[in-house]
């Protein structure tokens, strides 16, 4: 209670008070000190702008007669009080004055009775009278290490009781402490040694305008106690008034009520503060719990972990000591058969140096047979290591490395309650066709917040990170372009307003060993015709028209023919590869967009970016059979003419995606076949 009961000027508990029109209080002599002058005529900012907002309204006109430019006339800084409100020198008090509060900064001008015109706030003067005695009643020293002693001042603005030896030693009267305001223990007076009681000190109200007649009455228009002269000619008179002890217990009654409303929310906040100090206790016990289960937690991984290690080394242990075994084995089981075979040749040498035929004749026989012997001793296979020094062994840790970067705190109860739950993939829907993989799912339980939208994802087909290939509100999604021969692993989550919802289970989703597909009439040549279900390619031009296939490649091995299905007139057909965008109306490979081979009846030539190279013996003719063999394994193209191997050919820049292409005219009709096998005569040069 004791910063209600402070003055706002001089930091002082209140002497004197005096009731401002906004219902603020100040000391008297501090009113004094916080008087402004003002140009004559001028009024007062409040009278100027509502009483609502106390807006300061034209202080370009104030701040005429300020020292300060500040619009409340001239500060004097080394007057200013212990709390921060600037005080003004006394000065003498005129007619042109008003006085601005210090807490709401509402102005009011002066009258001719200046600050008697403001009345005595005596209730506040008794409480403060009564707080005072309250604080007095045997008050020891505060600073006293031991055996505190009576306190003989206070300092108001410290709140501080002294005795005399600490008041000297820790609140000198100098420097900046000079200005604090230094009171007894007690102000209150004394009759016969005793202290009076409080009733004893109040006086009766007395009216401002008639100093000798006290309060009667209360007016309801002006909200102020007046006396019985003010009501009979004065300013009161035509205005509602009631007895004032009738008002009196009426606003008691209200004020009384009122506390009643806060004296509830002060006990609910009592308590709600004392739920917050447990709650703090309780946060720092379960933290520290928690910090220990995380800890544990990740213990018991690293453990497990190492666990794992071990037992892999293990094993990278025992693969080694076998082979070295192995290798061992052969070396001295190598070593032997050398010695035994050059210590045969070093015998069979000193033999033929012999002279005597018929000494030679009688061994050369059985020394032939122990050399052939020995020579057969040396299969195929007898000279090459049975194991090789690279470890067949493969550890994949990419989705464990994966796992433990998504590792993460499940969301809270209230928050996982509203997120979607796990998409269900219905696997009677899920299927691959040729390298497009298609999948279905749905939700069993529908969340208090609606789905919004499904997040499918899918690895690179190696067991690698997951990427994003769709995102959107449908259940079915189809996506093209995978990998052939290829295993990929698709999962599926939902997302709402409240968060994102566990991942579904994992589906493994296989594409097609062998691609089967078919030329592409979108890409294709304005002049080439298509028939047999678009397998069947031919051409209305004399020019060479380029067609391409349907399906992209960009990993792995692919192998498809084409039949020669009509050849007239020996034009130069030309097989191969060719990226999306390669030119449509010239032969194929003459730009640096297609890796191709033409051929005639005779012979054939590799070509890319018109450059011919690797020239072959052996055409093409009707019935014939092209084959193209893509290798993006080693970037090479093989070709088959009627199953006779050209190539293979590392040609340049043979990375990314690429599509089967042929380029015919109108001498020439090719028949699609895929879906085949590599030949099992190719070889790998």
């Amino acid at each position: 209670m004791d910063e209600e009961l402070k003055c706002p000027v001089c930091g002082s508990l209140f002497k004197d008070p005096i009731l401002l029109p906004c219902s603020h209080n100040v000391c008297l002599a501090c009113a004094r000190n916080i008087i402004v002058q003002t140009p004559e005529g001028e009024t007062p900012p409040h009278n100027r702008a509502s009483n609502s907002d106390y807006d300061y309204l034209d202080m370009d006109k104030m701040s005429m007669y300020s020292e300060t430019d500040s619009g409340y006339g001239s500060y004097t800084p080394c007057l200013k009080s212990p709390n921060g409100v600037r005080v003004f020198p006394p000065t003498l008090v005129h007619r042109h004055c008003s006085i601005t509060c210090p807490l709401c900064h509402r102005s009011v001008s002066l009258d001719e009775r200046g600050l008697r015109g403001f009345p005595r706030n005596r209730l506040l003067e008794a409480i403060v009278s009564r707080y005072q005695q309250s604080r007095s009643a045997n008050v020891k020293c505060q600073l006293c290490d031991r055996n505190p002693v009576d306190a003989t001042v206070m300092c108001e603005q410290c709140d501080v009781f002294y005795c005399t030896p600490c008041q000297q030693r820790c609140h000198p009267s100098r420097g900046p402490l000079a200005k604090h305001r230094l009171v007894p223990p007690t102000q209150s007076p004394v009759a016969g040694g005793q202290q009076m009681p409080t009733a004893t000190l109040r006086k009766q109200g007395t009216c401002a305008d008639h100093d000798t007649v006290n309060f009667s009455m209360y007016c309801i228009n002006c909200k102020t106690p007046v006396c019985m002269k003010c009501l009979e000619g004065g300013k009161h008179g035509s205005h509602d008034v009631k007895p004032l002890a009738a008002m009196w217990k009426q606003h008691k009654c209200q004020l009384s009520q009122a506390l009643n409303g806060v004296s509830d929310k002060a006990k609910d906040a009592k308590e709600f503060l004392v739920q917050l100090k447990n709650m703090l206790q309780q946060i720092q016990e379960n933290g520290v719990e928690f910090e220990a289960c995380l800890v544990a937690q990740c213990d018991a991984l690293i453990e497990a972990l190492t666990r794992q290690k071990a037992k892999l080394l293990t094993k990278v242990t025992k693969e080694r000591e076998y082979k070295l075994k192995v290798v061992r084995d052969q070396i001295t089981h190598c070593t032997m058969k050398l010695r035994q075979t050059t210590g045969m040749m070093e015998y069979c040498l000193e033999v033929i140096k012999e002279n005597d035929p018929s000494g030679f004749l009688q061994i050369s026989d059985a020394l032939i047979k122990r050399v052939t012997s020995s020579q057969d001793q040396w299969v195929k296979g007898a000279l090459e290591p049975k194991v090789g020094p690279e470890f067949d062994l493969t550890l994949n840790t990419d989705p464990l490395l994966q796992t433990i970067i998504q590792l993460d705190f499940v969301q809270s109860k209230v928050e996982s309650a509203n997120v979607p739950p796990a998409p269900l993939l219905q696997l009677e829907k899920c299927c691959t066709r040729n390298n497009s993989a298609t999948l279905a799912w749905r939700v069993s339980v529908s969340p208090s917040n609606p789905i919004e939208g499904y997040v499918l994802e899918l690895d690179d087909g190696n067991g690698g990170q997951y990427r994003e290939v769709y995102v959107g509100k449908e259940t079915v999604c189809t996506v093209d372009g995978l990998h052939f021969n290829s295993s990929y692993n698709a999962r599926v989550k939902a997302y709402n307003s409240t968060g994102v919802g566990p991942y579904s289970k994992t589906v493994v989703l296989k594409t097609s060993d062998v691609a089967w597909f078919t030329f592409d009439p979108a890409s294709a040549h304005r002049d080439i015709v298509l028939t047999n279900e678009n397998q069947t390619v031919s051409c209305n031009s004399y020019d060479d028209r380029v067609v391409l296939g349907t399906a992209a490649f960009s990993k792995g091995v692919h192998y498809w023919e084409l039949m020669v299905d009509r050849y007239d007139n020996h034009p130069d057909p030309a097989f191969g590869v060719a990226r999306i965008n390669t030119m449509k109306d010239m032969m194929l490979g003459k730009d640096d967009k297609a890796w191709a081979m033409y051929v005639d009846n005779n012979r054939s030539w590799f070509m890319h970016n018109n450059s011919h190279t690797n020239r072959a013996e052996g055409g093409i003719s009707k019935g014939a059979t092209v084959g193209i063999l893509l290798d993006l394994n080693k970037h090479t193209v093989t070709f088959f003419i009627n199953k006779q191997q050209h190539g293979p050919v590392a040609f340049e820049n043979l990375e990314g995606v690429f599509m089967p292409a042929v380029s015919i005219n109108r001498n020439v009709q090719v028949t699609l076949l895929t879906g085949m096998e590599v030949p099992k005569n190719f070889k790998q040069q």
